[in-house]
């Protein structure tokens, strides 16, 4: 059921020496060449109608004219890429375009009735199309007398991949045939069809239109249904249409803000419903859930993207990490040898100033964390006991990664070295040694001590003292440079993970390097006023557009909000989330993984990445993580209590989230205008403090 995507600029997506998808090649043998990526067309100005295996990309005139990535697609094959109304022979005239919901977009235009000499328009015209391409077409007469009007509908289609239209190789529309009460496409052993309701009064094969006779009498109205319909004889089961079967509600919680300030309630409702519509089953084990990094271009296999959005997703219920979690467990490379316990993963670009990263080490370290914070939230002891054994393989991976020098290094044995993996590698060691030690399980004295020493020896070789106080470095390469370079990967050195009794885990600086990083946070060279900058703009090799070299990337931004209120560093926290929620005014609440760095200024927006998805995962999630900052909840399921720790300013005013999930049942809390927090429903039994 994946959408077969081009890879992005900048992005690698093929595994690069010792690294597949599946197990370590173990050889040294050079990855083959690989065509230059194509310039991916930009999807930013579309509305994408969103409920995965089904996409729809519309233009905001609401016509689907066949150009660029514009159609409807399932499981990554584009069924329609024409469907152009017209009128009395007439295009109508569009006056707006705009999301209804993450799977629903609605477009109203306009026509004069011929014959009329004035220039109002006696004629509205409204559609409304939805991601698995059924569309409403609903033509009204404001006009004094009875209308008999033309109506024709052009439709047509290239049956082709997505990953084909983004390079621009789609090839020529098909040639249509009359079937029941509309057409069919057939090609390379694909078929599909469109039927309407009601049927046309005729139908012209050749040039691919359908048309009506409309009669409406003076305030009359005048309706047409297309229905789009996969009918290759071998279609993959996972492409029912958008809403049959798919996953909802019983994934993920429908929470709610609401309060002084209207924006965190928008946010949150969008956030929800573009990660209800990014969920994607797995073919092979239909009762798995897990997320799409992002559309149109990331709606692959399960990656460490999807595990970091169901990680900042834990308020919204338990179920999507288990899923995610159980997923990845079945990539996990078995056997005894070094890699064993590994999860396998492409590499992805890290910028200017290191090689591509593995996302399988990255997914790695994240499994055993993640899984020790859902248990805090409530993860069921089924699922606990399920995927404990997958975690304890990781960490042993972790231990013997971490062994030689006690540094893990990324992507090979030879390193480089790198900040960010060390952060999540400490992380995993800390949580995982309190997953352990709760559940019974030997190891969480080791994995305490590989902590130390990690601990040790990156403040010993991954901070530069200077007279400004001091600065982290990026990484450290095989032969023992180090990479000075700040950028939004220090987010995560302030990232520090749940623990037992609503403690956080020690992180891997001390309170003075951590005050530090800090304030290096919210100074203009990282935080852009939109959100937290890849790479610092006075850092050599700053892009604004670039992924890892200046782009805002909204996971960064949502880590470092809620690290710095975990910290109790509010002002720079608020700096960043009041950046974070501008932004999304800009981008009608649904944030894309990334957008331009540039300075904010007077009057000014965020600029849209051409590449960025939009809807992403680690957005929409990142945007749950980055307001549930206000309220700092921390749950302990299996120790039956939960506190608040909300952010003292109240920068948004009062507010109040409900419909969040704490140890399996509905929490709601509220943060009043003095920044104080209670608790206003939660499990029975739980002990509540603030």
């Amino acid at each position: 059921m994946a959408l077969s995507p081009a890879p992005a600029p900048g992005r690698p997506s093929g595994p690069p020496t010792g690294h597949t998808l599946g197990r370590p090649s173990g050889t040294g043998a050079s990855p083959p060449r690989r065509a230059r990526p194509a310039e991916l067309p930009s999807v930013h100005g579309s509305l994408l109608c969103v409920a995965l295996p089904a996409l729809a990309v519309c233009a905001e005139h609401g016509q689907l004219t066949g150009e660029g990535p514009e159609g409807v697609y399932a499981a990554g094959r584009r069924l329609l890429s024409r469907c152009v109304l017209r009128v009395a022979g007439r295009e109508p005239v569009a006056l707006q375009g705009r999301m209804a919901a993450a799977d629903r977009a609605v477009f109203l235009g306009v026509l004069r009735v011929p014959g009329d000499m004035g220039p109002d328009p006696g004629l509205t015209v409204e559609r409304t199309r939805s991601a698995d391409g059924t569309e409403r077409i609903t033509l009204r007469s404001a006009a004094p007398r009875p209308l008999r009007l033309p109506v024709e509908i052009a439709l047509g289609t290239d049956l082709a991949e997505l990953g084909a239209v983004a390079s621009g190789r789609s090839g020529p529309e098909l040639a249509a045939s009359v079937h029941g009460t509309g057409l069919r496409w057939t090609g390379g052993g694909r078929s599909v069809a469109v039927s309407a309701d009601p049927p046309p009064t005729d139908s012209l094969a050749a040039a691919g239109v359908l048309r009506w006779e409309a009669e409406l009498a003076p305030g009359g109205a005048f309706t047409v249904q297309l229905r789009v319909r996969d009918d290759s004889p071998a279609r993959p089961a996972a492409t029912p249409a958008a809403g049959a079967g798919r996953p909802g509600g019983h994934v993920l919680a429908d929470a709610q803000a609401e309060g002084d300030d209207p924006r965190p309630g928008e946010l949150l409702r969008a956030a929800v419903e573009d990660l209800r519509a990014l969920l994607q089953r797995d073919p092979a084990h239909p009762a798995d859930v897990h997320l799409a990094a992002g559309v149109p271009w990331r709606c692959g296999p399960v990656t460490a993207e999807a595990l970091w959005a169901a990680r900042m997703a834990l308020p919204l219920g338990t179920r999507l990490a288990a899923t995610t979690l159980r997923a990845l467990g079945r990539t996990q490379i078995s056997g005894a040898g070094p890699e064993s316990g590994r999860i396998p993963g492409p590499l992805r670009d890290a910028g200017p100033h290191l090689p591509p990263r593995c996302t399988g080490i990255e997914a790695t370290l994240a499994f055993p964390a993640v899984l020790a914070e859902a248990r805090r939230w409530g993860l069921p002891a089924a699922d606990l006991e399920e995927l404990l054994p997958v975690a304890e393989r990781c960490l042993d991976w972790l231990r013997r990664a971490a062994g030689g020098n006690g540094l893990v290094p990324d992507p090979g044995p030879a390193g480089p070295w790198r900040a960010e993996t060390q952060a999540h590698a400490h992380r995993a060691a800390l949580l995982g040694a309190d997953l352990l030690d709760d559940c019974g399980r030997p190891g969480g004295d080791a994995l305490r001590e590989t902590a130390r020493t990690l601990r040790e020896r990156f403040r010993r070789e991954f901070w530069l003292d200077d007279r400004a106080g001091g600065r982290p470095v990026v990484g450290r390469t095989p032969d023992g440079r180090s990479l000075p370079h700040l950028g939004g990967w220090a987010a995560h050195l302030l990232d520090t993970g749940l623990l037992g009794g609503g403690r956080y885990a020690r992180g891997l600086l001390d309170r003075t390097e951590t005050e530090q990083v800090a304030r290096l946070v919210g100074t203009p060279a990282l935080d852009s006023g939109w959100g937290l900058r890849g790479l610092g703009a006075k850092e050599p090799g700053y892009n604004p557009f670039g992924h890892r070299a200046g782009a805002v990337r909204v996971h960064e931004t949502a880590v470092a909000v809620g690290g710095l209120a975990a910290l109790g560093h509010e002002r720079e926290a608020t700096a960043l989330l009041r950046g974070l929620m501008d932004a999304s005014v800009a981008f009608d609440h649904r944030l894309p993984e990334m957008y331009a760095g540039e300075q904010r200024t007077a009057g000014g927006l965020p600029v849209p990445h051409p590449a960025a998805c939009r809807p992403a995962a680690v957005a929409a999630a990142g945007a749950v993580h980055a307001l549930l900052a206000l309220a700092g909840i921390r749950p302990d399921a299996p120790g039956r209590s939960v506190s608040t720790h909300p952010l003292r300013s109240a920068p948004l005013g009062a507010i109040r989230f409900s419909g969040l999930v704490v140890a399996g049942e509905s929490f709601a809390v509220r943060v009043g205008r003095l920044g104080l927090g209670m608790v206003e429903e939660a499990a029975e039994g739980l002990q509540l403090g603030v």
